[in-house]
Protein backbone atom coordinates (compact mmCIF):
# COMPACT_ATOMS: atom_id res chain seq x y z
CA UNK A 1 0.00 0.00 0.00
CA UNK A 2 1.27 3.48 -0.77
CA UNK A 3 -0.56 5.16 2.11
CA UNK A 4 -2.60 7.43 -0.16
CA UNK A 5 -6.15 8.16 0.85
CA UNK A 6 -8.44 5.89 -1.14
CA UNK A 7 -11.74 7.66 -0.37
CA UNK A 8 -12.98 11.22 -0.56
CA UNK A 9 -10.85 13.59 1.58
CA UNK A 10 -12.67 14.97 4.62
CA UNK A 11 -12.65 18.39 6.19
CA UNK A 12 -10.88 16.91 9.22
CA UNK A 13 -8.06 15.60 7.03
CA UNK A 14 -7.65 19.05 5.49
CA UNK A 15 -7.38 20.50 9.01
CA UNK A 16 -4.67 17.96 9.98
CA UNK A 17 -2.69 18.57 6.78
CA UNK A 18 -2.90 22.37 7.24
CA UNK A 19 -2.09 22.18 10.95
CA UNK A 20 -5.17 24.15 11.94
CA UNK A 21 -8.49 23.46 13.62
CA UNK A 22 -11.58 22.21 11.84
CA UNK A 23 -13.30 25.56 12.47
CA UNK A 24 -10.54 27.43 10.66
CA UNK A 25 -10.97 25.22 7.59
CA UNK A 26 -14.70 25.84 7.71
CA UNK A 27 -14.18 29.60 7.91
CA UNK A 28 -11.83 29.57 4.91
CA UNK A 29 -14.33 27.57 2.85
CA UNK A 30 -17.19 29.87 3.89
CA UNK A 31 -15.25 33.02 3.01
CA UNK A 32 -15.05 34.42 6.55
CA UNK A 33 -12.59 37.32 6.89
CA UNK A 34 -11.65 36.19 10.40
CA UNK A 35 -8.76 34.02 9.25
CA UNK A 36 -5.11 35.06 9.11
CA UNK A 37 -3.41 35.14 5.72
CA UNK A 38 -1.01 32.43 6.89
CA UNK A 39 -3.80 30.07 8.01
CA UNK A 40 -5.78 30.74 4.83
CA UNK A 41 -2.76 29.89 2.67
CA UNK A 42 -2.12 26.68 4.63
CA UNK A 43 -5.74 25.56 4.27
CA UNK A 44 -5.85 26.37 0.57
CA UNK A 45 -2.60 24.43 0.03
CA UNK A 46 -3.99 21.42 1.94
CA UNK A 47 -7.20 21.52 -0.09
CA UNK A 48 -5.17 21.51 -3.32
CA UNK A 49 -2.86 18.69 -2.16
CA UNK A 50 -5.69 16.44 -0.99
CA UNK A 51 -8.06 17.31 -3.80
CA UNK A 52 -10.74 18.19 -1.26
CA UNK A 53 -14.06 19.34 -2.75
CA UNK A 54 -16.62 20.82 -0.29
CA UNK A 55 -19.96 19.09 -0.48
CA UNK A 56 -22.12 22.20 -0.66
CA UNK A 57 -25.39 20.34 -0.38
CA UNK A 58 -24.30 18.43 2.70
CA UNK A 59 -22.69 21.53 4.19
CA UNK A 60 -25.82 23.58 3.69
CA UNK A 61 -28.04 20.83 5.10
CA UNK A 62 -25.85 20.20 8.13
CA UNK A 63 -25.55 23.87 8.94
CA UNK A 64 -29.08 24.83 7.91
CA UNK A 65 -27.50 26.95 5.19
CA UNK A 66 -28.84 28.18 1.88
CA UNK A 67 -25.67 29.88 0.55
CA UNK A 68 -27.82 32.90 -0.33
CA UNK A 69 -27.89 36.49 0.92
CA UNK A 70 -30.75 38.93 0.38
CA UNK A 71 -29.93 42.52 -0.53
CA UNK A 72 -33.04 44.50 0.41
CA UNK A 73 -33.71 48.01 -0.89
CA UNK A 74 -37.06 49.41 0.31
CA UNK A 75 -37.31 51.92 -2.53
CA UNK A 76 -39.00 52.01 -5.97
CA UNK A 77 -36.96 50.79 -8.93
CA UNK A 78 -36.91 54.34 -10.33
CA UNK A 79 -34.62 55.38 -7.47
CA UNK A 80 -32.51 52.23 -7.72
CA UNK A 81 -31.57 52.96 -11.33
CA UNK A 82 -31.46 56.77 -11.09
CA UNK A 83 -29.15 57.19 -8.11
CA UNK A 84 -25.44 56.26 -8.37
CA UNK A 85 -25.35 55.58 -4.62
CA UNK A 86 -27.23 52.30 -5.00
CA UNK A 87 -25.12 51.05 -7.90
CA UNK A 88 -21.92 51.84 -5.98
CA UNK A 89 -23.15 49.95 -2.92
CA UNK A 90 -24.16 46.96 -5.05
CA UNK A 91 -20.79 47.00 -6.83
CA UNK A 92 -18.96 46.84 -3.52
CA UNK A 93 -21.14 44.02 -2.20
CA UNK A 94 -20.71 42.05 -5.40
CA UNK A 95 -16.94 42.47 -5.34
CA UNK A 96 -16.73 41.15 -1.77
CA UNK A 97 -18.92 38.14 -2.54
CA UNK A 98 -17.21 37.32 -5.86
CA UNK A 99 -14.85 34.72 -4.39
CA UNK A 100 -17.47 33.04 -2.19
CA UNK A 101 -20.24 30.56 -2.90
CA UNK A 102 -22.91 33.03 -1.83
CA UNK A 103 -25.70 33.99 -4.21
CA UNK A 104 -26.94 37.58 -3.95
CA UNK A 105 -30.71 38.03 -4.22
CA UNK A 106 -31.83 41.62 -4.92
CA UNK A 107 -35.20 42.44 -3.36
CA UNK A 108 -37.09 45.72 -3.79
CA UNK A 109 -39.79 46.40 -1.23
CA UNK A 110 -42.26 49.08 -2.27
CA UNK A 111 -45.54 48.18 -0.54
CA UNK A 112 -46.70 46.74 2.81
CA UNK A 113 -47.80 43.61 0.93
CA UNK A 114 -44.30 43.09 -0.46
CA UNK A 115 -42.85 43.66 3.01
CA UNK A 116 -45.18 41.06 4.53
CA UNK A 117 -44.33 38.56 1.80
CA UNK A 118 -40.63 39.08 2.36
CA UNK A 119 -41.15 38.61 6.08
CA UNK A 120 -42.64 35.19 5.41
CA UNK A 121 -39.68 34.39 3.16
CA UNK A 122 -37.28 35.28 5.98
CA UNK A 123 -39.25 33.29 8.54
CA UNK A 124 -38.81 30.22 6.35
CA UNK A 125 -35.02 30.80 6.51
CA UNK A 126 -34.67 30.89 2.74
CA UNK A 127 -31.51 33.01 3.05
CA UNK A 128 -28.51 32.97 5.39
CA UNK A 129 -28.43 36.70 5.97
CA UNK A 130 -29.72 40.10 4.91
CA UNK A 131 -28.11 43.34 3.76
CA UNK A 132 -30.53 46.27 4.14
CA UNK A 133 -29.89 49.50 2.24
CA UNK A 134 -31.74 52.83 2.63
CA UNK A 135 -32.93 52.47 6.21
CA UNK A 136 -35.98 54.48 7.29
CA UNK A 137 -36.79 55.08 10.95
CA UNK A 138 -40.14 53.27 10.90
CA UNK A 139 -39.00 50.28 8.84
CA UNK A 140 -40.06 47.12 10.75
CA UNK A 141 -37.58 44.86 8.92
CA UNK A 142 -34.59 45.36 11.28
CA UNK A 143 -36.73 44.39 14.27
CA UNK A 144 -38.07 41.36 12.41
CA UNK A 145 -34.52 40.30 11.55
CA UNK A 146 -33.59 40.49 15.23
CA UNK A 147 -36.64 38.46 16.24
CA UNK A 148 -35.72 35.77 13.73
CA UNK A 149 -32.08 35.90 14.87
CA UNK A 150 -31.18 36.37 11.22
CA UNK A 151 -27.65 37.70 10.55
CA UNK A 152 -28.10 41.18 9.13
CA UNK A 153 -26.13 44.34 8.36
CA UNK A 154 -27.68 47.74 7.71
CA UNK A 155 -26.33 50.41 5.40
CA UNK A 156 -26.70 53.29 7.82
CA UNK A 157 -28.82 53.08 10.94
CA UNK A 158 -32.19 54.07 12.36
CA UNK A 159 -30.78 56.01 15.34
CA UNK A 160 -27.67 56.38 17.45
CA UNK A 161 -29.00 53.47 19.54
CA UNK A 162 -29.09 51.01 16.62
CA UNK A 163 -28.93 47.41 17.85
CA UNK A 164 -28.42 45.69 14.48
CA UNK A 165 -24.97 45.57 12.86
CA UNK A 166 -24.41 48.48 10.51
CA UNK A 167 -21.87 50.16 8.27
CA UNK A 168 -22.20 53.93 8.06
CA UNK A 169 -20.22 57.03 7.10
CA UNK A 170 -19.35 60.03 9.26
CA UNK A 171 -22.31 62.07 8.09
CA UNK A 172 -22.17 64.70 10.82
CA UNK A 173 -18.46 65.35 10.36
CA UNK A 174 -18.71 65.40 6.59
CA UNK A 175 -21.57 67.91 6.56
CA UNK A 176 -19.87 70.08 9.16
CA UNK A 177 -16.69 70.21 7.07
CA UNK A 178 -18.63 71.11 3.92
CA UNK A 179 -20.48 74.02 5.54
CA UNK A 180 -17.38 75.25 7.38
CA UNK A 181 -15.63 75.37 4.00
CA UNK A 182 -18.38 77.61 2.62
CA UNK A 183 -18.00 80.03 5.52
CA UNK A 184 -14.21 79.95 5.14
CA UNK A 185 -14.63 81.01 1.50
CA UNK A 186 -16.52 84.12 2.61
CA UNK A 187 -20.12 82.94 2.21
CA UNK A 188 -22.50 84.28 4.85
CA UNK A 189 -26.05 83.22 3.98
CA UNK A 190 -25.63 79.46 3.78
CA UNK A 191 -28.75 77.34 3.26
CA UNK A 192 -29.19 73.58 3.28
CA UNK A 193 -31.39 71.09 1.47
CA UNK A 194 -31.95 68.10 3.73
CA UNK A 195 -32.90 64.50 3.16
CA UNK A 196 -36.18 63.03 4.50
CA UNK A 197 -36.50 63.47 8.28
CA UNK A 198 -37.38 59.78 8.83
CA UNK A 199 -33.85 58.81 7.83
CA UNK A 200 -31.07 59.09 10.42
CA UNK A 201 -28.53 59.89 7.72
CA UNK A 202 -30.53 63.00 6.79
CA UNK A 203 -30.78 64.14 10.40
CA UNK A 204 -27.03 63.65 10.88
CA UNK A 205 -26.19 65.79 7.86
CA UNK A 206 -28.57 68.48 9.13
CA UNK A 207 -26.86 68.29 12.54
CA UNK A 208 -23.50 68.81 10.85
CA UNK A 209 -24.86 71.87 9.03
CA UNK A 210 -26.20 73.34 12.26
CA UNK A 211 -22.94 72.72 14.11
CA UNK A 212 -21.00 74.58 11.42
CA UNK A 213 -23.49 77.49 11.48
CA UNK A 214 -23.19 77.72 15.26
CA UNK A 215 -19.39 77.58 15.08
CA UNK A 216 -19.42 80.42 12.55
CA UNK A 217 -21.24 82.59 15.11
CA UNK A 218 -24.04 83.61 12.76
CA UNK A 219 -27.73 84.06 13.68
CA UNK A 220 -29.74 80.91 14.30
CA UNK A 221 -29.24 78.20 16.87
CA UNK A 222 -29.24 74.40 16.56
CA UNK A 223 -32.72 72.94 16.66
CA UNK A 224 -34.53 76.22 15.95
CA UNK A 225 -36.76 76.75 12.89
CA UNK A 226 -34.81 78.32 10.05
CA UNK A 227 -35.80 79.84 6.73
CA UNK A 228 -32.44 78.60 5.43
CA UNK A 229 -33.42 74.93 5.80
CA UNK A 230 -35.58 73.22 3.15
CA UNK A 231 -36.60 69.59 3.14
CA UNK A 232 -35.66 67.36 0.19
CA UNK A 233 -35.83 63.62 -0.35
CA UNK A 234 -32.44 62.70 -1.86
CA UNK A 235 -33.88 62.94 -5.41
CA UNK A 236 -33.15 65.47 -8.15
CA UNK A 237 -36.75 66.65 -8.22
CA UNK A 238 -36.65 67.04 -4.44
CA UNK A 239 -33.59 69.27 -4.85
CA UNK A 240 -35.41 71.40 -7.40
CA UNK A 241 -38.46 71.85 -5.17
CA UNK A 242 -36.37 72.71 -2.13
CA UNK A 243 -34.24 75.23 -4.06
CA UNK A 244 -37.32 77.06 -5.33
CA UNK A 245 -38.62 77.19 -1.77
CA UNK A 246 -35.34 78.60 -0.46
CA UNK A 247 -35.10 81.29 -3.14
CA UNK A 248 -38.68 82.37 -2.47
CA UNK A 249 -37.90 82.74 1.24
CA UNK A 250 -34.36 84.08 1.05
CA UNK A 251 -33.34 85.51 -2.32
CA UNK A 252 -30.12 86.72 -0.66
CA UNK A 253 -28.75 83.15 -0.31
CA UNK A 254 -25.09 82.99 -1.36
CA UNK A 255 -24.38 79.29 -0.67
CA UNK A 256 -26.22 75.96 -0.47
CA UNK A 257 -25.20 72.67 1.13
CA UNK A 258 -27.28 69.89 -0.42
CA UNK A 259 -27.33 66.61 1.52
CA UNK A 260 -26.81 64.60 -1.69
CA UNK A 261 -25.22 65.17 -5.08
CA UNK A 262 -28.49 64.39 -6.82
CA UNK A 263 -30.31 67.13 -4.90
CA UNK A 264 -27.40 69.48 -5.66
CA UNK A 265 -27.93 68.78 -9.36
CA UNK A 266 -31.59 69.72 -9.03
CA UNK A 267 -30.68 72.86 -7.07
CA UNK A 268 -28.14 73.91 -9.69
CA UNK A 269 -30.80 73.70 -12.41
CA UNK A 270 -33.14 76.01 -10.47
CA UNK A 271 -30.32 78.44 -9.70
CA UNK A 272 -29.47 78.59 -13.38
CA UNK A 273 -33.12 79.15 -14.33
CA UNK A 274 -33.28 82.02 -11.81
CA UNK A 275 -30.30 83.72 -13.45
CA UNK A 276 -27.86 82.97 -10.64
CA UNK A 277 -24.34 81.83 -11.45
CA UNK A 278 -22.58 78.97 -9.62
CA UNK A 279 -20.29 79.76 -7.88
CA UNK A 280 -20.29 83.50 -8.64
CA UNK A 281 -23.66 84.23 -7.04
CA UNK A 282 -24.31 81.04 -5.12
CA UNK A 283 -21.72 78.45 -4.07
CA UNK A 284 -22.91 74.84 -4.06
CA UNK A 285 -21.73 71.73 -2.19
CA UNK A 286 -23.12 68.19 -2.32
CA UNK A 287 -22.59 64.95 -0.45
CA UNK A 288 -21.41 61.52 -1.70
CA UNK A 289 -18.92 62.56 -4.39
CA UNK A 290 -20.70 60.44 -6.97
CA UNK A 291 -20.12 60.49 -10.72
CA UNK A 292 -22.79 63.21 -10.85
CA UNK A 293 -20.49 65.57 -8.89
CA UNK A 294 -17.60 65.07 -11.27
CA UNK A 295 -19.71 65.55 -14.39
CA UNK A 296 -21.67 68.64 -13.34
CA UNK A 297 -20.88 72.02 -14.87
CA UNK A 298 -19.22 73.47 -12.91
CA UNK A 299 -17.84 70.35 -11.26
CA UNK A 300 -19.39 69.97 -7.82
CA UNK A 301 -17.50 70.27 -4.54
CA UNK A 302 -18.77 67.30 -2.56
CA UNK A 303 -18.20 65.25 0.59
CA UNK A 304 -16.71 61.93 -0.46
CA UNK A 305 -18.05 58.93 1.36
CA UNK A 306 -16.48 55.57 0.43
CA UNK A 307 -19.74 54.14 -0.93
CA UNK A 308 -18.25 51.11 -2.67
CA UNK A 309 -16.13 50.35 0.39
CA UNK A 310 -19.27 50.58 2.50
CA UNK A 311 -20.79 47.83 0.34
CA UNK A 312 -17.69 45.67 0.66
CA UNK A 313 -17.59 46.16 4.42
CA UNK A 314 -21.27 45.33 4.79
CA UNK A 315 -20.76 42.04 2.96
CA UNK A 316 -17.61 41.26 4.93
CA UNK A 317 -19.34 41.86 8.29
CA UNK A 318 -22.32 39.75 7.24
CA UNK A 319 -20.13 36.84 6.09
CA UNK A 320 -18.42 36.95 9.45
CA UNK A 321 -21.73 36.84 11.32
CA UNK A 322 -22.93 33.91 9.21
CA UNK A 323 -19.70 31.92 9.56
CA UNK A 324 -19.31 32.55 13.26
CA UNK A 325 -23.01 32.32 14.12
CA UNK A 326 -22.13 35.20 16.38
CA UNK A 327 -24.58 37.29 18.37
CA UNK A 328 -22.09 40.16 18.72
CA UNK A 329 -23.15 43.13 16.62
CA UNK A 330 -20.61 45.29 14.81
CA UNK A 331 -20.95 49.03 14.25
CA UNK A 332 -18.57 50.44 11.63
CA UNK A 333 -18.31 54.15 10.72
CA UNK A 334 -16.10 55.06 7.76
CA UNK A 335 -14.44 58.45 7.33
CA UNK A 336 -15.49 61.13 4.85
CA UNK A 337 -13.46 63.72 2.97
CA UNK A 338 -14.33 67.04 1.34
CA UNK A 339 -13.37 67.07 -2.35
CA UNK A 340 -13.00 70.63 -3.63
CA UNK A 341 -13.98 71.48 -7.18
CA UNK A 342 -15.26 74.53 -9.07
CA UNK A 343 -18.73 75.03 -7.52
CA UNK A 344 -17.37 76.97 -4.53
Amino acid sequence: MNGRHSGRPTLEEVAVRAGVGRGTVSRVINGSPRVSDRAKAAVEAAIAELGYVPNRAARALAGNRTDAIALVIPEPETRLFAEPYFSDIIRGIGAELADTDMQLLLTLIRTPKERARFGQYLAAHRVDGVLLVSVHEDDPLPDLLEQLEMPAVLNGRRSDLESVSYVDADNVGGARAAVAHLFARGRRTVATITGPPDMYVARCRLDGYRQAVEAAGLPGSPGSPSDLVARGDFTEEGGRRAMRELLARRPDIDAVFAASDLMAAGARQVLRESGRQVPGDVALVGFEDSAIARHMDPALTSVRQPTEEMGRTMARVLLEEIAERASVRRHVVLTTELVQRDSV
